[in-house]
């Protein structure tokens, strides 16, 4: 499908933010590893949180939906018991990542693999990590990416871990409570520390064991169970960037409902990114209310929070000045290399940007409208849109349907704001 988007002279309206991609992942996952039934409500439904799904399932969890965002999860109580040989984790580098240490917790040989963009993701710091504590993880092209094919149990011990994804160490957070020994994790290159944040907190709420020395070096006690829990997702920040640039952009009085400002979720600094821009943004009780504002380039050190990077980078182009992007280079290491995409893409819309190993320099742009590519990336595909909303002309997006991996209604609730885009089928 294609994104046909038009330059907006404004949008107003509410707008309410689906439930966390990350929270959702881990959700199904937690629950899955736990003995009994779990509830899991305002759960995100999408590409991404089917991929756990399916993945859970194969391992043994019994998962049921309710209702609208509601589902029951019987799991298999930190023994998976394997009813196929592969998992299809679609595109979701998440699922990828943390279900390859769940695996570990069985004998059984099985091989976790994705689609194009997946097999593109590099996992050798992970899989190093996983068998120097015990388990059998191999990449099967001999690369470091999937597919992968794990085999070997799980045992414990001590490793390093050079955590340029936090999705790495957050894996093994996840298993190795159930491992026979403690498991020592000597932390290098520490990246996107909220993210592993979360998975403590995750952690916390289900009473599991460890001593964390500064993230220098986390100590995991061994022989734990998870037990089942409710739990409500909150809202995803990640989506509502897309929201708040818009808002930025465009806005009369948007209202975004429903972020929670105590969460553990990266992408809330997103607020400080803006404010620093020098964006109009009132906080309420209930909600945020966002209003076009006249912005001033900046430094902004990106590093907690690499998947922000997509609709930064389109904000730094109406800024006025020079913002310099920085700290990101595992950005490059997401569906796509996000550096060179936007830096690609933008250009191709008469924007001034330089790519740095790091980050990006993009000066103030009067943008054009053009045919670019959102190269299967949700986040590329939504940034590009917000860069079609200020250009002069026509903005035609292919791969389109890559949004339904984390905000599958954002077309139509950007379409109820007054944006001017539709999709088209091929």
């Amino acid at each position: 499908m294609k994104l046909i988007v038009k330059k907006t002279e404004s949008i107003e309206g509410e707008a309410i933010i689906p439930g966390s991609k990350s929270h959702t992942i881990r959700a199904f996952i937690f629950a899955s590893l736990a003995e009994g039934k779990s509830k899991i409500t305002n759960a995100l439904e999408s590409g991404d949180t089917e991929a756990a799904i399916n993945a859970c399932s194969v391992l043994g969890a019994k998962i049921e939906k309710k209702s609208e965002g509601e589902f029951e999860v019987v799991g298999f109580n930190g023994s998976p018991k394997i009813s196929d040989n592969k998992i299809n984790t679609l595109n979701s580098g998440t699922t990828t990542n943390l279900i390859a240490s769940v695996a570990c917790l069985s004998d059984k040989k099985i091989v976790i693999d994705g689609d194009d963009s997946i097999r593109k993701r590099p996992m050798q710091p992970l899989l190093t990590a996983l068998n120097n504590l015990g388990a059998t993880v191999m990449s099967i092209n001999n690369n470091g990416c999937p597919p992968i094919e794990v085999g070997g149990r799980l045992k414990g011990g001590r490793t390093e871990l050079s955590c340029v994804s936090s999705q790495y160490l957050s894996s093994l957070l996840i298993s190795c409570p159930l491992a026979p020994e403690n498991t020592e994790i000597i932390v290098k290159n520490i990246c996107e520390k909220p993210y592993i944040e979360m998975t403590l907190k995750w952690l916390d709420e289900l009473g599991i064991k460890y001593d964390n020395e500064n993230f220098d070096k986390i100590i995991i006690y061994g022989k734990q169970r998870y037990n089942c829990f409710e739990k409500s997702i909150p809202k995803d920040w990640s989506s509502a960037t897309f929201l708040l640039a818009a808002g930025v952009l465009l806005g009369r009085d948007i209202i975004i409902r429903g972020l929670d400002l105590e969460d553990s979720q990266a992408d809330k600094l997103v607020l400080d990114y803006i404010r620093k821009l020098g964006a109009d943004i009132k906080i309420e009780k209930e909600c945020i209310i966002v209003n076009k504002s006249k912005l001033i380039g900046c430094e902004l050190d990106l590093n907690n929070t690499p998947d922000a990077l997509p609709a930064i980078a389109v904000l730094a182009c109406h800024a006025e000045g020079r913002t310099i992007i920085k700290n990101i280079a595992h950005a490059r290491i997401k569906e796509t290399d996000r550096i060179n995409v936007m830096a690609q893409e933008l250009s191709k819309m008469d924007a001034k940007v330089e790519e740095m190993d790091e980050g990006l320099i993009i000066e103030h742009s009067v943008l054009k409208g053009a045919k670019v590519k959102g190269r299967n990336d949700h986040r590329i595909v939504m940034a590009l849109s917000l860069a079609g909303l200020i250009a002069e002309g026509e903005t035609i997006i292919d791969t389109a349907d890559a949004v339904n991996v984390t905000f599958p209604g954002y077309v139509k609730l950007m379409r109820k704001l007054g944006a001017n885009m539709e999709v088209i089928r091929c």
